[in-house]
């Protein structure tokens, strides 16, 4: 029977428990914004991201077969479809751009994890979470200066 340290200890666990870390700072940030999704879902992003890449690599490492840079390259479409999902356009103007944005940068911190470059997914965690908290109080300040925000009505004409 292993202890929950031996689990965690463990080669392959330490990347996704650092992913998923990353992730869910990212979506406590969402939170704070109160958008959906949030914690948990950047945070299996970022983990699931990872677990594909360490496969990726290990499946060179130890099979001597493959080619990583195929399965990174198909985690890139599959969070584009998960993030566009949660665009939306309304006659209020488009929403969600910034969380599908922040849904793909969360899918290359948690490939950057698996391929071992904490040092990036650290720097790239730090990076969105400064674009996302300082540009939201001046996004707030130019609001309030233009005043509220076009509509799209005339798109539907």
């Amino acid at each position: 029977m292993h202890s929950v340290l031996d689990v965690i200890s463990n080669s392959f666990n330490l990347p996704l428990i650092l992913a998923a870390v990353l992730g869910a700072l990212i979506g406590v940030e969402r939170e704070l914004a109160g958008k959906d999704p949030s914690i948990r879902t950047f945070a299996l992003i970022s983990m699931g991201s990872c677990m594909f890449a360490l496969l990726s690599w290990e499946s060179l490492a130890i099979f001597h077969v493959g080619d990583p840079s195929r399965i990174a390259a198909q985690i890139i479409p599959g969070i584009g479809f998960l993030g566009a999902g949660t665009i939306f356009r309304s006659k209020y103007g488009v929403s969600g751009f910034t969380t599908a944005a922040l849904m793909w940068v969360t899918a290359g911190i948690g490939m950057a994890v698996g391929l071992k470059r904490i040092d990036l997914a650290v720097s790239a965690t730090l990076t969105a979470l400064f674009i996302t908290l300082s540009l939201r109080i001046v996004h707030k300040y130019v609001r309030a200066k233009l005043g509220p925000k076009r509509t799209t009505e005339h798109l539907d004409q």
